[in-house]
């Protein structure tokens, strides 16, 4: 781990992924602090604190975070709380897809602003994002919210890239592979610790110069 990566914040910690980057960190020497809206067990056990009912779908629940962890200095925020749904043309739910935007692309954001005033110079944000926010890279339709929601959320972060490079701090947008979570039904070709793994090293890699990138974890750099 980069020695100056002291406490990490990941949000969507309860399971998954986001329970997999708080072991990957915790492992590297790191303070971590696990956000979500129902703690587990795993969470619980692995993390150094946590901060439960965070809705980041919400200004309150944004605003209770950011009163929680008011005057800790963050080194590295990773926003990873995420939601996925399956519409397909002639049977859209519009309301599923206002929830993804709400939750995938304006979740992140709001975050990222609400924490902003506690990153140190020299800190990083990293984006969960997916590869299925890619336009070029789409080659089978469907998934109208998650795809919407995600390119929503790539525009985001290559402005806070922008935004806070006078601050030296480097966003990275990162595709984390096909992972076998809940979310996909246990389906995929990497576990979640492997992906936090690749995801970790991926943000080492991160720096002002290629702050604002895409890239999916295996080192791969993702088209727009």
């Amino acid at each position: 781990m980069n020695s100056d990566i002291q406490t990490v914040v990941v949000t969507g910690a309860n399971r998954g992924i986001g329970l997999a980057l708080i072991r990957e960190y915790k492992k590297r020497g790191a303070r971590v602090i696990g956000i979500c809206r129902k703690p587990s067990a795993a969470l619980e056990d692995s993390a150094d604190s946590v901060i439960t009912n965070i809705d980041v779908g919400t200004d309150d629940g944004v605003a209770k975070l950011a009163k929680a962890l008011e005057g800790i200095p963050i080194d590295l925020l990773i926003n990873n709380a995420g939601i996925l749904s399956n519409e397909q043309l002639g049977d859209i739910n519009y309301h599923s897809v206002i929830e993804q935007l709400n939750i995938n692309a304006l979740g992140p954001l709001r975050v990222t602003e609400a924490l902003a005033a506690g990153l140190k110079p020299g800190a990083k944000v990293a984006m969960i994002t997916s590869r299925m926010g890619s336009i070029t890279d789409n080659g089978s339709g469907g998934y109208y919210g998650y795809r919407m929601s995600k390119a929503a959320l790539n525009a985001a972060a290559m402005s806070l890239a922008k935004d806070l490079k006078t601050r030296e701090i480097a966003v990275a947008i990162l595709h984390p592979g096909f992972v076998q979570t809940e979310m996909v039904g246990g389906n995929g070709d990497i576990s979640p610790d492997i992906a936090a793994e690749r995801l970790a090293q991926r943000i080492d890699d991160t720096t002002l110069d290629n702050s604002g990138t895409f890239w999916h974890s295996n080192g791969e750099q993702l088209p727009w």
